[in-house]
């Protein structure tokens, strides 16, 4: 168990994750919490990242900095995504060794996983057979970083910790347009069809203003923000989602998932991880998730009845559907010690509260 008083690292404190880890330290009397935004610390930049530990000497390390979109920007920025994640674990994961940090927190992503993997996942499916093509780059990166902690852990003797959260969605989530997450993106898309379907300019123009899509604001013509909006499927009359809308996917509250891996962060050890006696110890990372499915059709309709958009919901099939199943098993964090609380219908609620929130805030600033 880390002292009240121990120094602790959150690498990615600004994102989604990171700031509900952050949040959920501080609620659980962790006050020497230390944090850098991008542009005061680039996690890219090995001899930055060697000064900043130099300099801080952190007791422990969560490393839930991360290059991360959606299924558009893996397909197109496969480069990005390979070499910036390996970038940032090499330099964090390397410096918290270097520095003798006495505990690690590593959070990947279940798209680590096969394709083809059998339902519900078992940590043990890790590299049995193909990934998704889509975001391969990715996933090797994630792969590479679980590894590495793992690899510490058996050569140094660490105590290096790596979580596979699902998919994630809460406050503080993207919604740009261009390379947000699958719910994040729904969302958004429908409540602007909506403000669209109701002639409401006002709320329309807010919106960009908060989050220009592809450089046009609220203060572009209507026609422009029309003609923009529809590019991405948002229109007065529809809203049009990528793929077939079958694939069935597993959501878990953000703040849930700080929730895990604190709790994994100051209850976990590695020697928890796998059983005692094993000749090869391997797959020693644990599934954060709820452990159900909802298709994203059901998604973007619960969505749009939290909205209220009465227009109809379509679906281009000439755009990837991605996996069509990645359903976390999770009771290797059952046998730990958590579950999770909050279901899909109460965090859409939650979600589109806090951006509708967000766009009020922002505009009487």
């Amino acid at each position: 168990m880390l002292d009240k008083s121990a120094k602790i690292y959150v690498a990615g404190h600004n994102g989604l994750v990171g700031s509900a880890i952050w949040n959920n330290l501080m609620q659980r009397g962790y006050t020497n919490l230390v944090g850098r935004s991008h542009s005061e610390l680039d996690l890219l930049d090995a001899v930055a990242v060697r000064e900043f530990f130099d300099r801080e000497q952190p007791d422990a390390v969560v490393l839930a900095a991360a290059h991360v979109g959606g299924i558009m920007a893996n397909l197109q920025y496969r480069a990005d995504f390979i070499y910036r994640n390996l970038q940032i674990q090499q330099n964090v994961i390397g410096e918290s060794f270097r520095h003798g940090v006495k505990k690690l927190l590593f959070l990947g992503s279940t798209c680590i996983y096969p394709r083809e993997a059998p339902q519900p996942m078992k940590e043990e499916v890790l590299l049995t057979s193909p990934l998704e093509y889509t975001n391969e780059p990715y996933a090797i990166a994630k792969i590479a970083g679980l590894k590495m902690c793992e690899s510490f852990n058996l050569q140094y003797g660490t105590n290096y910790i790596a979580v596979m959260p699902t998919n994630l969605y809460g406050p503080n989530d993207n919604f740009h347009l261009e390379n947000s997450h699958v719910l994040p993106a729904m969302i958004r898309k429908i409540h602007l069809a909506k403000c669209l379907n109701e002639g409401d300019w006002n709320a329309v123009r807010k919106d960009l203003d908060l989050r220009p899509v592809e450089g046009v604001d609220g203060t572009a013509s209507e026609e422009v923000i029309l003609e923009k909006l529809a590019k991405f499927g948002i229109t007065p009359e529809a809203v049009t989602l990528w793929g077939t809308g079958t694939p069935m996917r597993e959501f878990l509250w953000s703040e849930e998932m700080a929730d895990a891996s604190v709790h994994v962060l100051l209850n976990v050890d590695f020697r928890d991880t796998y059983r005692e006696g094993d000749r090869e110890i391997r797959n020693c990372h644990i599934n954060v998730g709820t452990g159900k499915e909802v298709s994203i059709r059901e998604v973007a309709e619960k969505i749009m009845k939290e909205i209220g958009f009465r227009g109809e919901l379509r679906w281009d099939s000439s755009k990837p559907d991605g996996t069509m199943r990645k359903l976390t098993d999770v009771s290797k964090l059952h046998g730990l010690g958590w579950h999770h609380k909050v279901e899909i219908d109460e965090g859409i609620h939650r979600l589109y509260e806090w951006y509708l929130k967000g766009i009020c805030i922002n505009h009487k600033n």
